[in-house]
C-alpha cells in the first residue's frame, strides 16, 4: 500500500503539577503520526509516539531521528511495520499500530465494540497525584464527590506516616465496598523497608500496591511477591522485557498477581496482547493504563481495552490532565470513560 507518514513534535502543558516519586510533570512532549494512502483518500490515520522521559526504553536523545528513519521504511515497506524490528521502540510501534488501524477504519472507533458505539464507558480509577497532604487530601474529596469508587494514589515522595493518614482517612469514611484503594509507589521503597510498609499498608484494607521497589531486583521482588499480605502488580518492571521468551522468565521468576499495561512502555498492541495471553498461561491478573498520552493515544488504548472483557477498574482517566490537549470524544461520567459525543 503506498502510504506517506509525517511526524509532529507537541508540548502539553499540565494542568496541576503531576508529582510522582521519579518527580514532577509539568510538560508532555511526544510526536504525532500523520498517514495517508491514495488507497483511503480523503482520509487521515492518526497515531501517538510519546516515551516518557528516563522511563520508556526507547527514551534516547535521538529518538526523534529513529522515529523519521522507521516512518521513511515503513513507507518503502507499503506500509507494513516490522513488528519484531520495533520490539525495542514499544512507543513507535503503538503510534504506527494505532495509526494504521485508524487509517484503515476510517475512524477513530478502532475496533467496533460496545464502548466504541457509545453503549458501555469503561470503569476507571481516580488517580489521585503526590502533593502535601492537604492538597491531596482534597484531591481525593473531589474524585470521591465526582463518583468514583477506585481511587489510586502516588506514594512515596512524602512522609509515609502522611500517606497511612491519607488512607486512614479514605477507610475512616468508606469500607473497601465502597471504595476501591490503589496504591503506586514507582519503586520508591527500599528492600528493606518494603516488607514492614506492605504490612502497614495491607492493614488499611487496600487492593493492591504497583511496583514497591525498583525494577531489576528480581529475586527480591519474587520474594516480597510470596510474602506480601497486599498484592503487589508489576509496572515498570515490565518495561525493556520485549520478547516473548523475556516476558515468559518475568513472569515465572517473579509470580505477581497482577501486572499493568501500557503499550507506549510494554510492546505496543501487539505486545499487550501477548502479555495478556501469558498472564492468563499463569492466572495473573491485568488491567490496563494510558502513560500520559495526549487523548490521540488515550482514545487507541480504551478502544483496545474495550476488545477484552476487563472486570477491573482501569487507569484510563487522564485525558483532562492538560490544559492544551486534542479534542476528541472522550468523556468521564461519573467512574468510567465514554465514547461519543
Amino acid at each position: 500500500m503506498e502510504c506517506k507518514i509525517k511526524a509532529e513534535p507537541y508540548l502539553l502543558h499540565f494542568r496541576e503539577p503531576a508529582g510522582t516519586s521519579r518527580g514532577t510533570y509539568l510538560t508532555r512532549r511526544g510526536w504525532y503520526l500523520r498517514v495517508t494512502s491514495p488507497q483511503f483518500a480523503g482520509v487521515e490515520g492518526l497515531g501517538e509516539c510519546a516515551p516518557l522521559p528516563r522511563l520508556s526504553c526507547d527514551d534516547r536523545e535521538d529518538y526523534g531521528e529513529i522515529l523519521c528513519e522507521v516512518c521513511r521504511r515503513v513507507e518503502q515497506r507499503g506500509g507494513v511495520i516490522d513488528t519484531e524490528a520495533l520490539r525495542p521502540c514499544p512507543s513507535i510501534l503503538f503510534g504506527l499500530e494505532t495509526a494504521f488501524r485508524h487509517l484503515r477504519r476510517g475512524s477513530l472507533a478502532l475496533w467496533d465494540t460496545p464502548f466504541s458505539r457509545g453503549e458501555e464507558g469503561i470503569v476507571i480509577n481516580g488517580l489521585i497525584w503526590m502533593g502535601d497532604y492537604e492538597t491531596m487530601l482534597q484531591r481525593i474529596g473531589r474524585k470521591i464527590e465526582q463518583g468514583f469508587r477506585c481511587i489510586k494514589l502516588k506514594i512515596g515522595a512524602i512522609d509515609f506516616e502522611d500517606e497511612l493518614r491519607l488512607l486512614r482517612y479514605i477507610r475512616g469514611s468508606f469500607s473497601r465496598r465502597d471504595v476501591e484503594l490503589r496504591v503506586d509507589a514507582n519503586g520508591a521503597f527500599s528492600v528493606e523497608e518494603a516488607s514492614l510498609r506492605l504490612e502497614a499498608l495491607a492493614a488499611l484494607d487496600l487492593h493492591s500496591i504497583e511496583q514497591p521497589i525498583r525494577a531489576g531486583q528480581w529475586e527480591q521482588m519474587a520474594r516480597l511477591c510470596e510474602i506480601s499480605p497486599l498484592d503487589i502488580a508489576l509496572d515498570e518492571e515490565l518495561i525493556g522485557c520485549n520478547t516473548p521468551a523475556a516476558k515468559r522468565l518475568l513472569l515465572d521468576t517473579i509470580r505477581p498477581r497482577y501486572i499493568i499495561l501500557k503499550p507506549s512502555l510494554h510492546g505496543g498492541i501487539s505486545g499487550g496482547e501477548e502479555w495478556i495471553a501469558e498472564a492468563g498461561k499463569r492466572g495473573i491478573g491485568w488491567w490496563i493504563t494510558s502513560a500520559l498520552e495526549s487523548n490521540i493515544g488515550l482514545n487507541a488504548i480504551a478502544q483496545w481495552c474495550a476488545t477484552h472483557a476487563v472486570t477491573l477498574p482501569q487507569g484510563l482517566g487522564t485525558g483532562m490532565l492538560f490544559t492544551d490537549n486534542v479534542d476528541l470524544p472522550l468523556t468521564i461520567r461519573r467512574d468510567a470513560l465514554w465514547f461519543g459525543r
